[in-house]
């Protein structure tokens, strides 16, 4: 009867052991919405912008070059209800992780950078930076021409 309790205990560690590890599988799939790539992805990025050296830096987490002072700096309106150039450009925004619905009817600051390195296009352009409380919640890499581009931060 001893042997049957040691090797019943053994096989109920073991099922608590697998139990235990798919629970914390499941709650990081619960927590992170499902989107572990992105998530994984986020937790390696630096999101802060409380100064210019910040901004650059997050800027150069994709690669990007960018002259050190920032073309323009603007205070920009979200909308409080999206049209449809908003829910575009949001759209955008989701793929790479963000999501401007957050901040509809809230005012955020864009900030604008030249960048030197942008491969395959002479003209103009430029990284756009949306910063509410010191940290980046959105923006665009684009170029100034009229019929230009506009994709999010890393090169399609």
């Amino acid at each position: 009867m001893i042997v049957s309790i040691k090797r019943n205990f053994r096989r109920i560690a073991g099922f608590a052991a697998v139990a235990v590890g798919v629970a914390i599988l499941l709650g990081v799939l619960l927590f992170s919405g499902g989107n572990t790539a992105a998530s994984a992805a986020a937790g390696t990025q630096n999101f802060s912008a409380a100064n210019a050296q910040e901004r650059i830096q997050f800027i150069a987490q994709y690669g990007w070059e960018v002259e050190e002072d920032p073309v323009e700096v603007a205070e920009v309106a979200i909308p409080a209800q999206f049209n449809e150039v908003y829910e575009t450009y949001n759209s955008i925004q989701k793929k790479q992780g963000f999501d401007l619905s957050r901040y509809q009817g809230k005012r955020v600051k864009r900030w604008c950078y030249q960048i030197t390195n942008y491969p395959g296009y002479d003209g103009e352009v430029r990284v756009n930076l949306l910063v509410c409380d010191n940290k980046v919640v959105g923006g665009d890499v684009s170029s100034v021409a009229l019929d230009g581009f506009m994709h999010g931060f890393t090169l399609p």
